[in-house]
């Protein structure tokens, strides 16, 4: 498996294998318009960085890396840390540890560019997810719950990273 940037002509695959994981998971119920959100991988891509795994020439994961809190995707971030949106795996690959690595090449660039943190966001439904980012060190953070519909709060989750000495971060 290799994680790299997504490239252009896969994106309309990348944008559909994330609709259906996200459809896949137990709960999560009518996607609504954050579909059309979650298909538009060449938007995420043109302001952000959508990373992909991939086996050959098949597509397994994406995610996709906010590296500032002044990225239009970015969600709840905070002064010195990065953000992990919309990871997905596809059905078919999924328990193969493409979720921990897409993660893990996240966090990866976290590190490369300073960041003193990686934040994410998760639906209380996705606890496969849950499990993964606290086996990777993830703290569950609910003072920064965020409440995106009445019916629908997403669940914190922060990676502390090593900040540099005498760095002060809001």
């Amino acid at each position: 498996m290799q994680i790299r940037i997504a490239r252009p002509a896969e994106f309309e695959e990348l944008g559909e294998l994330t609709v259906a994981a996200f459809e896949g998971i137990a709960g999560s119920g009518d996607l609504g318009e954050y579909a059309d959100t979650l298909r538009d991988v060449a938007d995420r891509a043109a302001r952000a960085v959508v990373l992909a795994a991939v086996d050959d020439a098949t597509l397994l994961g994406g995610v996709t890396y906010v590296p500032d809190p002044a990225n239009p995707y970015a969600e709840d971030l905070r002064l010195g840390e990065a953000g992990i949106r919309m990871l997905a795996v596809a059905p078919a690959a999924q328990g193969r540890g493409v979720g921990r690595a897409l993660t893990e090449a996240c966090v990866a660039r976290a590190r490369a560019q300073g960041a003193a943190r990686v934040s994410l966001h998760s639906t209380p439904w996705m606890t496969v997810a849950h499990q993964l980012y606290e086996s990777m060190g993830f703290v569950r953070t609910p003072e920064r719950d965020v409440d995106v519909r009445s019916d629908l709060r997403l669940m914190a989750f922060v990676l502390e990273l090593s900040a540099a000495p005498g760095t002060t971060l809001g």
